[in-house]
């Protein structure tokens, strides 16, 4: 008798799960790039695993830290503007190829932008963690540490018996694919 035909998988193996080192990774990159779907691929996982996971974690570093690589990366982007909108760019004029004067071309649209973009404080009004990204911005190194090394989670109920933090985000994880299986 022979032995029925075996029919193949289509469905892929999945990733390896995320871990604290994943994750400060997928941060810096995601500071570096802003953008989502490449700095999940630089460590090997999806750009939907990457929004799941956050909103596994809302509220706790994981999340304020995501918040925090495009204020970190804004600020920069803000600093370039402020010079363009304070100093203008050179606009160089040609005639028959040769150059023969630079003037500068100042942008008031870009002024008047970046101070409406501004509160009455003066801070930048951007992300739902407003403080808390502009506070972790200067402390980047140490908030991404945090993820990679300390505490997945800002504080405990019962501090004494507490899983460590990969079971706790395991957990969490576990939680959250009873109420939202994959494939659904």
């Amino acid at each position: 008798m022979e032995k029925p035909e075996t029919r193949r998988s289509t469905r892929h193996p999945r990733p390896e799960n995320w871990n604290k080192v994943k994750m400060a990774d997928f941060l810096r990159e995601l500071a570096a790039t802003h953008c989502v779907a490449a700095a999940a691929k630089s460590v090997g996982m999806t750009r939907q695993s990457a929004y799941r996971l956050r909103a596994r974690l809302k509220g706790e570093p994981f999340d304020v830290a995501w918040e925090t690589a495009f204020q970190h990366g804004y600020d920069a982007l803000a600093q370039a503007a402020l010079e363009r909108a304070l100093h203008g760019v050179e606009v160089p004029h040609f005639h028959k190829g040769e150059l023969v004067h630079v003037s500068r071309k100042y942008d008031e649209r870009l002024t008047v932008y970046l101070l409406s973009a501004r509160n009455v404080n003066g801070a930048q009004q951007l992300s739902r963690y407003g403080a808390a990204s502009e506070f972790w911005s200067e402390s980047w190194d140490k908030l991404l540490a945090r993820i990679e090394e300390g505490s997945a989670f800002w504080h405990f109920e019962n501090p004494g018996d507490q899983p460590d933090d990969e079971t706790r985000v395991r957990q969490v994880i576990d939680r959250q694919l009873l109420v939202d299986p994959p494939g659904k």
